[in-house]
């Protein structure tokens, strides 16, 4: 099946909340290699200012590709996820994420370039907490490689 050219523009809504867990940003901090004490320790991170531990920057990753996967598991779509190569990563953040956020990301797609028999799709993930508190960007760019 082709990428469906129609996606530009199109919008996946929130779906169901993920609760920033202490022991998750802790998890995901070892992963990444981050060292800064609050990253691990409360009164680290409230000696900083933050109620709560506080993720890495990539830490919003998790919630973006919870929103990625809706787009990846809608059939018109066209897309085959074995055929897709992560191109592109950034993330805009406007505040730090911290372990007791609910976090919800709404999905959009902002271009389909058509690349030979493939494609290149870019979404932006508009990351915010339940009571619609702006929280980080993530734009995402992958490429679906087409049939050989």
């Amino acid at each position: 099946m082709a990428i469906n050219p129609d996606l530009a523009g199109r919008s996946y809504p929130a779906a169901e909340p993920y609760l920033v867990g202490r022991e998750k940003v802790r998890e995901f901090a070892r992963a990444v290699k981050a060292s800064n004490a609050a990253h691990y320790d409360l009164e680290a991170a409230g000696e900083l200012g933050y109620r709560e531990v506080v993720a890495p920057p990539t830490f919003a990753i998790i919630v973006a590709q919870r929103a990625d996967a809706r787009l990846i598991a809608d059939e018109d779509a066209g897309i085959d996820f074995t055929r897709v190569v992560h191109a592109d990563q950034r993330f805009t953040h406007h505040r730090p994420i911290v372990a007791g956020d609910e976090l919800i990301a709404e999905l959009h797609v902002d271009s389909v370039r058509g690349m030979g028999a493939g494609a290149m799709i870019t979404t932006r993930a508009e990351i915010s907490t339940t009571d619609g508190e702006e929280v980080a960007t993530t734009k995402s760019s992958i490429i679906v490689r087409g049939e050989e």
